[in-house]
């Protein structure tokens, strides 16, 4: 039961910060790093930082660097992972 609350709780994290990095595709500091900064802190301190960064004029968007969401993303996955099977050989 406690695996399926972590799991959880990472899939819930994951798509806060997934949607604090859409906001962040229409600002100055991208997808990516809005991303990394809400994952790594928490998505609210996340916002806060993207919104406090400027606005891309009308129309434009900024993947900007994508690096870092697909690094968490690797590491995410393979922490899950790790997690996982020592959990499994602990039952």
């Amino acid at each position: 039961m406690e695996i399926l609350v972590i799991i959880l709780a990472l899939c819930t994290g994951s798509l806060l910060s997934a949607l604090v990095g859409i906001v962040g595709s229409r600002r100055k500091i991208g997808f990516g790093w809005a991303f990394l900064f809400s994952a790594l802190l928490t998505p609210i301190v996340g916002l806060i930082i993207t919104l406090l960064s400027d606005r891309l004029p009308y129309g434009e968007k900024k993947w900007g660097c994508l690096l870092p969401f697909v690094i968490f993303f690797i590491l995410a996955i393979a922490i899950a992972l790790v997690s996982f099977f020592l959990m499994s050989m602990a039952l």
